[in-house]
């Protein structure tokens, strides 16, 4: 049974993770012969503010939205 962790800096849609989980476990499906049933993924979510690389805190290098909001709203049908 394949076990996927994966950790995103910043806010992702709903529809972003459907679609990286799917295309994940179809490559583990084609690559490695495994049932897509048999496939776990684990996605977490890092606030930008509590992860940092070249020691500067994410959220000080880049534009990022001001909150998780601003992804929920994007992946909001109107």
């Amino acid at each position: 049974m394949p076990f996927v962790d994966i950790r995103l800096a910043g806010a992702v849609t709903r529809a972003q993770k459907a679609a990286l989980v799917a295309d994940i476990t179809q490559s583990l499906v084609e690559r490695l012969g495994k049932p897509a049933a048999a496939v776990q993924i684990n996605i977490t979510e890092l606030s930008l503010e509590n992860y940092a690389a070249g020691g500067q805190l994410l959220a000080d290098r880049t534009p990022a939205p001001s909150d998780r909001e601003d992804a929920i709203a994007a992946d909001t049908p109107r």
